[in-house]
């Protein structure tokens, strides 16, 4: 019997994943872990709730302040050099008592794009992703395996901090919101492709949309992920069942395309603001 199952193929998810492997719910739990653990070394960091959850008086303190938050540059934070002038586009920053000096994305931060996905403003900030993210994870790794979910996310993710920089550059904004986002574009197009109904997904979605616009979140880092995880969508279900490789290949020119987008945007600043 055991000779048998060493030959008897795996069962396979609908889109190429291990059947049993996602349906624990691992990455989920895991990226759920590791957004509560960065909240909780940001409160540490800073000394309180308060103090790490601020965004006005005393941001240099937070954990996430410079390393997550997501400014092309910061005014606040620029040394003018003249008309249309800077000579610095990094700042001082204390983290456990040390202090780092941490480039902005227009001067080479470029990992803030990362960092800021794990990284949030207050607690019911933290919990509202979550709560998303556990809803929708769960599912969404079960049918597309560990390693599809995850490089979807973290793609939806980037995805929305390069609409940031991209639109609102200026802005200092955090949160997993972006790669949430990405799973509504994700599983509308999942479950179009499985042939489940979307209509709950379309309301849901709608009503966070409008929530977006009326609280004044992040417009450009909602929507950027949202298309991300739609694009995302898109490359799982429109690629051959038979050629399931072809969904690495995909992602990869996502990324790709991704990271023209924010040199290009680079270039720009630096023309604009003739940054040194």
């Amino acid at each position: 019997m055991a000779a048998g199952r060493r030959t008897m193929r795996q069962a396979r998810s609908s889109f190429g994943g291990g059947a049993s492997a996602g349906a624990a719910g691992t990455v989920t739990k895991a990226l759920i872990g590791v957004n509560v653990a960065v909240f909780v070394l940001a409160i540490i960091s800073a000394g309180s709730l308060a103090a790490a959850t601020s965004s006005g008086a005393t941001p240099l303190h937070w954990l996430g302040a410079q390393i997550g938050y997501l400014p092309g540059y910061q005014a606040g934070a620029l040394i003018p050099g003249g008309i249309g002038r800077v000579t610095d586009t990094a700042a001082e920053v204390n983290l456990f008592g040390a202090t780092l000096t941490l480039p902005f994305v227009a001067d080479g931060g470029y990992y803030r794009m990362i960092t800021a996905m794990f990284l949030h403003f207050g607690i019911f900030h933290l919990l509202f992703n979550m709560v998303v993210l556990w809803m929708f994870g769960r599912v969404l790794e079960r049918d597309l395996g560990p390693a599809r979910f995850l490089t979807a996310y973290m793609l939806s993710g980037l995805a929305g901090s390069v609409a940031v920089y991209l639109f609102s550059y200026d802005t200092q904004t955090a949160g997993a919101s972006g790669a949430v986002y990405g799973l509504f574009g994700l599983m509308i197009l999942i479950n179009r492709k499985l042939k489940r109904d979307n209509s709950g997904i379309y309301v849901l979605l709608g009503l966070n949309l409008a929530l977006t616009l009326y609280m004044g979140f992040s417009f450009a880092g909602h929507v950027g992920g949202l298309v991300g995880g739609a694009i995302c969508g898109a490359i799982l279900t429109f690629t051959p069942r038979n050629r399931r490789s072809l969904h690495w290949v995909g992602f990869a020119l996502f990324l790709v395309v991704l990271a023209a987008i924010t040199f290009f945007q680079t270039g720009v600043l630096d023309n604009q603001f003739d940054i040194v």
